[in-house]
């Protein structure tokens, strides 16, 4: 039996020295010694799960920039501590009169999602009158984003008492134009010209929309970010969309005297952040996990707390700033990433996990591993001159591997190294 074992032993070992072996090869080829990565930082590191082991790392205890993948520590943060469903505010009720606290829900009056309890409940009739208390301990942009964005959709401000996703739509049709939300209408000047480019700007914490047709493109609606003021935008407008009078409570709800409004199952929420990387969901998702956590709406205490709990057993201890990855000060490493991926796998699921990621040909992976459905589960992240992909593969040989790809400082296209990276990553499917 021992005799058995020995050359059991051997033969797996055998295997994995080889495997070692073809995988720095394919980096090679394919990362590490491509001419357009000569002058770029690359750190990879590839783990097999059966033997609990890496089986690649390249510059793998290197901090890196790592763009939205940031968006998976955030992940975990909503998976272990938001309900299993969102709440999208608490609230107490008296004589007509509600008192709400909010929460950091971003998906109220959101376009993707439909079904709206708290707005149902505000609009009955019995409800006469509204109080909002919008304490917020974090800022609307985070430390390291790119101020000059801030119009952009991507940027929409972080804000307590989220409304339309804090971005608001101009949708031109016909002669006319209007507005989500429609209120906002009356603050855009300017006029179209049909058929020609178009765009809508805004000063920083301006609430007035410019219609400019010296640049932009021919399109049928324009979407450009709002300025929430840490909460005040929604206690002003919320009245127009409610028709009730709406005023600012300063005196936070006790939550022993109040009862939680859910709004959405937060899986699907996720599912959204991780497949579109959308920046406003992973940053307020840091939020509503620290409300639930701490008692109050800050990121900086949450990654703190994070940090020195959830994360204290990190291979390097990473600068991790945002709950989305704009910042470039966030600092990884990819060891931190299989780190995080192991631990998202033993406590929440491999199953419940690839529903949540993009998989081959979904999301911000479309139009790459076709034909390689079931086989990759990932998230990737860009920022000028960053890119990066980590996540889940499974092999043709039934191999079980984690794997985080970073590469910083490059001057190539995204599109061609995420071409680069999918052919190193389809060589470990197809032979490992």
């Amino acid at each position: 039996m021992r005799k058995i074992s020995a050359v059991y032993f051997s033969f797996v070992l055998l295997i994995s020295c080889s495997t070692r072996r073809q995988i720095s090869r394919q980096a090679n080829e394919a990362l590490i010694s491509i001419k357009e990565l000569s002058s770029a930082h690359v750190g990879i590191s590839v783990y097999d799960l059966q033997s609990q082991k890496y089986l690649y790392n390249y510059q793998a205890n290197k901090y890196f920039v790592p763009a939205s993948n940031t968006k998976l520590f955030t992940l975990y943060a909503g998976l272990k501590y938001l309900e299993d469903s969102i709440i999208a505010a608490r609230i107490a009720v008296e004589n007509g009169s509600v008192i709400i606290q909010a929460t950091g829900d971003p998906t109220f009056l959101h376009p993707d999602f439909t079904n709206q309890p708290l707005l149902k409940l505000l609009q009955q009739a019995a409800i006469k009158s509204i109080s909002i208390n919008t304490d917020f301990a974090s800022k609307p942009y985070g430390a390291g984003w790119a101020w000059d964005d801030f119009q952009d959709d991507y940027m929409a401000e972080r804000d307590p008492f989220p409304m339309y996703g804090d971005v608001a739509r101009v949708i031109y049709g016909g002669d006319s134009i209007r507005t989500i939300p429609p209120f906002l209408k009356q603050l855009v000047v300017g006029t179209l010209v049909k058929g020609k480019p178009w765009a809508v700007t805004r000063e920083l914490g301006a609430h007035y929309y410019t219609i400019d047709t010296t640049i932009g493109t021919i399109a049928n609606e324009k979407i450009v970010t709002m300025a929430m003021e840490a909460g005040r935008f929604a206690t002003r407008n919320l009245a127009d969309t409610l028709h009730k009078p709406v005023v600012s409570e300063y005196t936070p709800l006790d939550r022993t005297a109040s009862f939680p409004v859910y709004s959405q199952p937060k899986d699907s929420l996720f599912r959204l952040m991780m497949h579109r990387s959308d920046n406003f969901f992973a940053e307020q998702t840091l939020l509503m996990a620290s409300n639930e956590r701490l008692g109050i709406m800050s990121d900086s205490k949450m990654i703190d707390t994070l940090l020195k709990d959830d994360f204290k057993e990190l291979p390097q201890k990473p600068k991790w700033v945002d709950g989305s990855g704009l910042s470039r000060y966030n600092l990884f490493s990819p060891q931190d990433f299989i780190w995080l991926l192991l631990k998202l796998r033993a406590e929440f699921g491999i199953e419940r996990l690839r529903v949540i990621l993009a998989g081959a040909n979904e999301g911000t992976l479309s139009g790459l591993y076709k034909g390689y459905d079931n086989y990759i589960f990932a998230k990737t992240g860009t920022l000028s001159n960053n890119i990066a992909l980590s996540g889940y593969l499974s092999t043709k040989k039934n191999r079980q591997l984690v794997f985080s790809i970073l590469i910083n400082n490059h001057q190539s296209s995204s599109s061609y190294l995420r071409k680069q990276i999918e052919k190193f990553l389809t060589g470990i499917i197809d032979r490992s």
